[in-house]
C-alpha cells in the first residue's frame, strides 16, 4: 500500500507561481500513474493533470491547460505539479493520488474512482 504526502503549498499572489511535490513510500512507486486533483470549499473534487508511470504521457484539465505541468522522478519516488499564472480560481486543497491499474486509460484518469491511494492534501491560496 502507498501513502502519499505532499508539500509546496502556500500563500501566493495572483499571476505567481508554486511548485508542488508528491513523496510515495514504498518500492512501487515507478507501477503507478499518478494524478493530482484539487477541491475548492463547497465544490466537488476536480481533475488537475495525471502522469502515466513512465512520465511519457500526460493530461490536464481544461482549467488548467497551458499554465501547470506534472512530472515525476521515479528515482526519488516524487511527482510535481508546476502551477504558473496562478488566478484566484485556483485556491483549493491540492491532493495527489496513485492508480495502480497496469492500463493507462487516458477515458479514466480523470475519475476520482480511477485511483487507489490518496494524500492528505495541501492547502493552495492565491490571492487577487
Amino acid at each position: 500500500q502507498a501513502q502519499l504526502v505532499e508539500s509546496g503549498g502556500g500563500l501566493v499572489q495572483a499571476g505567481g507561481s508554486l511548485r508542488l511535490s508528491c513523496v510515495a513510500s514504498g518500492r512501487t512507486f515507478s507501477s503507478y500513474n499518478m494524478g493530482w486533483f484539487r477541491q475548492a470549499p463547497g465544490k466537488e473534487r476536480e481533475f488537475v493533470a495525471s502522469i502515466v508511470r513512465t512520465g511519457d504521457v500526460t493530461y490536464y484539465g481544461d482549467s488548467v491547460k497551458g499554465r501547470f505541468a506534472i512530472s515525476r522522478d521515479n528515482a526519488k519516488n516524487t511527482v510535481y505539479l508546476q502551477m504558473n499564472s496562478l488566478k484566484a480560481e485556483d485556491t483549493a486543497v491540492y491532493y495527489c493520488a496513485a492508480d495502480r491499474n497496469t492500463f493507462y486509460n487516458s477515458a479514466r484518469v480523470s475519475h476520482v474512482d480511477e485511483y487507489d491511494y490518496w494524500g492528505q492534501g495541501t492547502q493552495v491560496t492565491v490571492s487577487s
